[in-house]
């Protein structure tokens, strides 16, 4: 616990929830309120109540957040009077951001690949019938339903969370969060702006491949990535009850057709422009024309492809070659990310109400998640030089 909570900077949130007079009783320590915010969601502890009767019971926890070893702990109303404060910082956000900061030193983030997805968090609120909630309010929850992926419709009442993660550690580098009923589309570019702005900052690489389900597959996503981050998306197409592929392909996969009416042979990708062989010189058919039929040339037929005549059908690498399923698969890295946050650091664990504070639960959980990665991370490095 001790070298989870150690990396975290807490003055530049401390100074921002502190009271602002010095008259009156000597209260808490602030600083020591926050550390017990993250010893709730790091140890599984279920409500503020049970925060309050842990750390009181517990010298080890009291010594872990900074309350004395003897005298009173915090009492419910305080905590939630600081929560309360907290949510109406953007502390969390630049406590996460010095955490990346952090990682970035130790080289635990590697930007080439991010990977984007939403996942449902439930409400605490009491449910409302549709007809009941204002549309128009994003503070507050809204019915959502998704497919898992045994194709089951799930409909719940709260959140979506949306997540950017870099594939290689696994860590959050942006966050949103919007009423169940928002599509994951909608979050998509915010997503890239925010990981774009990081990286800027700090003159790091931008992504080469932004990697999302068949959710994000939308022409404006493909274009913004494509046109204004100068990267490749990777997602699957969502036929969308089409039939047929558009002309010219021979199927949804961007893979050009023969004169023959044969699928053409991929044959690599070089500086942004896919290759494709004549599939009877290749040996993948046997066309009744030969090779005459489309080239006089013994080398047959090529034809190439490039993302920018088409950014949804066209990918490089080309959507049905090892290398774009091999970056495809590291999506499931945002996947791991949200079962970690739900499953080890409470984040499925809701017990407040309001965009603010369900965000601020949001962060808190994400926060521990870095902190201890970066904790990991540190004693491996120690463990090495011991060993050495």
């Amino acid at each position: 616990m001790i070298c989870i909570l150690d990396p975290i900077d807490f003055k530049p949130v401390v100074e921002k929830i502190k009271p602002k007079s010095n008259k009156g009783p000597i209260g808490y320590n602030p600083e020591a309120i926050l550390r017990a915010f993250f010893v709730q969601q790091i140890e599984k502890i279920p409500t503020r109540a049970d925060l309050v009767s842990k750390i009181d019971r517990s010298p080890y926890l009291r010594y872990v957040c900074g309350f004395s070893t003897t005298g009173r702990v915090p009492s419910e109303a305080t905590f939630s009077r600081y929560y309360s404060k907290l949510s109406e910082t953007d502390g969390l956000e630049i406590l996460m951001n010095n955490l990346l900061d952090q990682s970035i030193k130790l080289n635990l983030l590697d930007t080439e690949t991010i990977a984007i997805d939403a996942s449902k968090l439930e409400a605490y609120e009491r449910a409302k019938p549709r007809s009941k909630i204002d549309k128009e309010n994003n503070f507050t929850p809204d019915w959502g339903t998704k497919f898992d992926s045994h194709k089951n419709q799930i409909t719940w009442y709260g959140w979506k969370i949306h997540a950017a993660v870099e594939t290689k550690s696994e860590i959050p580098i942006a966050l949103t969060l919007t009423p169940a009923n928002h599509a994951d589309k909608t979050q998509a570019i915010p997503l890239v702006e925010k990981v774009s702005e990081f990286l800027a900052k700090r003159d790091l690489i931008k992504p080469k491949y932004w990697t999302m389900d068949s959710g994000y597959d939308y022409t404006d996503i493909y274009e913004y990535i494509l046109f204004e981050q100068e990267s490749q998306a990777i997602t699957p197409i969502n036929k969308r009850n089409a039939k047929q592929p558009p002309a010219g392909f021979y199927d949804f996969k961007g893979t050009p057709v023969c004169s023959g009416g044969y699928k053409m042979y991929y044959w690599g990708h070089y500086k942004g422009v896919n290759k494709f062989r004549c599939p009877h010189v290749c040996g993948k058919v046997d066309c009744i024309h030969g090779t005459k039929w489309c080239s006089d040339k013994d080398y047959g037929r090529v034809t190439k492809t490039r993302p920018k005549d088409n950014p949804r059908y066209i990918s490089t690498p080309h959507r049905d070659s090892r290398t774009w399923k091999k970056i495809y698969n590291r999506r499931t890295s945002v996947e791991r990310t949200f079962s970690r946050l739900k499953e080890h650091l409470n984040l499925a664990n809701l017990t407040v109400m309001g965009a603010k504070k369900v965000k601020t639960h949001l962060l808190l959980s994400s926060i521990s998640l870095i902190a201890a990665r970066i904790a990991a991370e540190k004693i491996k490095l120690q463990n090495q030089v011991l060993a050495a």
